[in-house]
């Protein structure tokens, strides 16, 4: 068994390409996203909108107490000035774990009364198994992060593989034996306990397996930022899926989740792919205090927005079709849904960047800042085009705050570079 584990983690070959190179990131994405997309529209497929919903609802859960406790560790680690001692990845491993085993507690407790709340009648399975996903991921190895501080993307790119191939087959093979709403949920677990198994076994260093609480004190002023960004992205994010799920049920959640989670597949996750090469290529760069750093920035930005005009403009044209194609009749419903999400993931895309490039040079505070003007655009956004346009008025509100956001980080970025020139004059 463990020769076959410490075989997925040499998942993809070794030679050809340095193991920092993007293309490790680029490929990884591809494959991750692609079987990410494969289970959900074939699993969407097999058991309809009510079943997603149920899941939805449980990752949900997930989601939110996963946010209101992010310790923001893993990106300070990664943005550093030096990597962390053998002693400060132990302390690492404990927090991580502990906060892992607390928070999947909680959850497994507040499993009734989400059930009640969002109307699950016979759904408690689920919602029992999505609580063991934060210990399942609070196992891992911290050598996760200190690879990819180092770049180590070659490595990373074959445990995350390996993780989604789990996951896809373990899921599509339970909602083929008609396992329902909780396939999804038994894909992300195995997916999710190869990845940590993985970690220990195919990086290093290792931290030491004693509990350790002292040596991680300097970490805590950057990752505050990370937590506080944590808190606010997760009202940001998921609020409107608690609307719809606590007023309009899981079929219509369902609905609504498939529409913004396809639109994300085809437009944001190229965003999310970039900033996990980004991060680090970015704090590396910037710690050269050359300007590079901006250089690539301003490169991502320009093309990759062109880039992702086209493609919106796309996807809007042959949204019917696609879901008729891909989903089915049943799942027409989300088509003018799909429509706004595909702008809002686009923006969404752009952000992923900008955000990455923030933390990289030590300023995780201008996206919470960010954050939080977006929050007060849809506290006076939501409520009048909910009431007016129904769930589709909710993602035009929620694109809105997401463009003003995005507004508000370039600012800050020219101010930055504004800075910079002014004192290397």
């Amino acid at each position: 068994m463990a020769r076959s584990l410490r075989g997925a983690a040499a998942f993809l070959p070794r030679s050809g390409l340095h193991a920092s190179s993007a293309a490790w990131v680029l490929g990884q994405q591809v494959m991750v996203r692609g079987l990410v997309a494969v289970k959900f529209l074939v699993v969407g497929r097999i058991l309809g909108p009510s079943a997603v919903g149920i899941a939805a609802v449980a990752l949900l859960a997930v989601a939110i107490a996963e946010a209101l406790s992010d310790t923001g560790l893993p990106q300070a680690v990664v943005q550093g000035q030096q990597p962390p001692s053998p002693d400060q990845l132990g302390a690492l491993w404990t927090v991580l774990t502990c906060r892992g085993a607390l928070v999947a507690l909680l959850l497994a407790a507040l499993a009734p009364v989400l059930q009640a709340q969002f109307h699950l009648d016979g759904a408690l399975l689920p919602l029992l198994m999505a609580a063991a996903l934060p210990l399942v991921r609070g196992l891992a190895s911290p050598a996760y992060f200190v690879v990819t501080r180092e770049r180590g993307f070659q490595q990373i790119a074959g445990i995350e593989v390996a993780a989604a191939a789990t996951d896809c087959v373990v899921g599509v093979a339970c909602a083929l034996a008609g396992a329902g709403a909780g396939a999804i949920l038994i894909g992300l677990l195995a997916g999710e306990s190869l990845k940590s198994a993985l970690t220990w076994l195919g990086m290093k260093p290792r931290p030491p397996l004693r509990p350790r609480w002292t040596g991680i004190g300097h970490y805590m002023g950057f990752s505050r930022w990370i937590w506080a960004g944590s808190v606010v992205n997760l009202l940001l994010n998921q609020f409107d899926k608690v609307i719809v799920g606590k007023l309009l049920g899981p079929a219509q959640l369902g609905v609504y989740q498939m529409s913004s989670k396809f639109a994300q597949m085809l437009l944001a996750d190229a965003g999310i792919a970039m900033s996990q090469y980004l991060f680090p290529t970015f704090a590396a760069r910037f710690r050269k205090q050359d300007g590079s750093d901006t250089t690539l920035l301003r490169r991502f930005v320009l093309l990759g927005g062109l880039g992702l005009a086209a493609v919106v403009v796309a996807l809007r044209l042959a949204a019917e079709p696609l879901f008729l194609l891909v989903l089915g009749p049943a799942w027409l419903g989300a088509v003018p849904l799909f429509r706004i999400f595909a702008i809002y993931m686009a923006i969404g895309a752009l952000i992923a960047v900008l955000v990455a490039y923030l933390r990289a040079v030590g300023l995780p505070r201008a996206a919470t800042e960010a954050s939080v003007i977006q929050i007060c655009v849809l506290l006076a956004a939501v409520p009048p085009a909910t009431h007016y346009r129904g769930a589709a008025g909710l993602a035009w509100a929620m694109t809105l705050g997401l463009s003003c956001a995005a507004a508000w980080m370039l600012y800050r970025i020219h101010r930055i570079r504004g800075a910079r020139t002014h004192k290397e004059a």
